[in-house]
């Protein structure tokens, strides 16, 4: 397999790198952040969402020791790392500063071959293609496509459920709103933010806040009629997004739950998208590998309106999938 390095070592990174070594999808030979290494190696030893890692977990003066593995630590403070001198093919940027062009086209000049962006890029024009597994992943070209976005969590979230509806009813337009877990872009006090909303306690509020994934969702989709918000809500991990559409067929509540069951046992979406048949709340969710969750006791139908709900976990089946799209791109190259 080609080389692969994980740029940003915060939430994503470090579940990216545990999916990696405990799925053996890949192991990287480099980490580059800019935090210090031994807090980065007591962080990915223990996470407060996910608990202890199974491994062992340990630093010496070139990097991280995971098990039998040592991965190179590069101090990334002073910009992107020498990637030639490295040899690095693949670069994961788990930053969350690839998501314009320039961001992901410096990896590319400090030697990478390509990037793969765990965020929404801006625009179409800011990355090469958006390729989710089980949605359109078969669509990539070694060629053509040298910055990958991944979309976000709640973009792999819609899409699975999007997929199912399109082929078997047509979709004509829609809404959605997610209720998302806090995260790292708002503060755990009131205190002034760049976004207003985010400048109130996050573990203390539901904040509305914009989502990108309706964006991302039209990069792949370019007829899709799908658009709406985010609500930041006080729980650590475990999100579910509402989305409300008009259909082109005529449809009903079992027809559509049977539509998402058929999806979860077979075909490009089985491991992507699952189906919950009973009354559940996030904790179900939280650690659970799939990028959609469909709650089928919450579909219904008013008139020509369905309404269907899609649990995810917004870090774990996010980085799932960043995990199983690291190892295909690195087949492919």
């Amino acid at each position: 397999m080609k080389k692969i390095a994980i740029y940003g070592f915060g939430r994503i990174g470090r579940q990216l790198l545990r999916i990696g070594l405990d799925r053996n999808l890949f192991v990287p030979s480099a980490v580059a952040d800019v935090k210090d290494l031994k807090t980065l190696t007591a962080l990915f030893s223990v996470d407060t969402n996910y608990g202890h890692w199974k491994g062992k977990a340990a630093s010496n003066n070139n990097g991280f020791v995971l098990n039998d593995h040592e991965i190179a630590y590069v101090d990334s403070a002073a910009g992107v790392p020498d990637w030639e001198s490295l040899n690095v093919d693949l670069v994961v940027d788990c930053s969350g500063r690839a998501t314009k062009r320039e961001g992901a086209q410096a990896h590319l000049d400090k030697g990478a071959k390509y990037v793969l962006v765990s965020a929404p890029s801006k625009s179409l024009a800011d990355c090469d293609a958006v390729l989710l597994k089980g949605i359109n992943l078969d669509h990539f070209d070694a060629e053509k496509h040298h910055i990958v976005s991944m979309g976000s969590c709640t973009t792999n979230a819609l899409a699975a459920p999007i997929k199912v509806i399109r082929e078997a009813f047509g979709i004509e337009y829609g809404l959605f709103s997610t209720v998302h877990s806090y995260t790292n872009s708002q503060s755990l006090t009131d205190q002034p933010m760049k976004d207003r909303r985010d400048s109130w306690a996050a573990a203390e509020n539901i904040i509305p806040s914009s989502s990108g994934a309706a964006k991302a969702l039209q990069f792949i989709w370019n007829d899709l009629k799908v658009t709406g918000k985010a609500y930041r809500v006080p729980t650590r991990t475990g999100s579910i997004a509402e989305l409300n559409l008009i259909t082109t067929k005529p449809c009903t509540v079992e027809e559509v739950n049977d539509a998402f069951r058929k999806a979860s046992a077979e075909g490009e979406l089985h491991g992507v998208l699952d189906v919950l048949e009973d009354e559940w709340s996030s904790a179900r969710i939280v650690g659970d590998t799939h990028s959609a969750i469909m709650d089928l006791p919450l579909t219904i139908k008013q008139g020509d309106l369905l309404s269907i709900a899609s649990w995810y976990d917004n870090e774990w089946g996010f980085s799932n999938r960043l995990a199983e799209v690291t190892q295909f791109i690195a087949s492919k190259i």
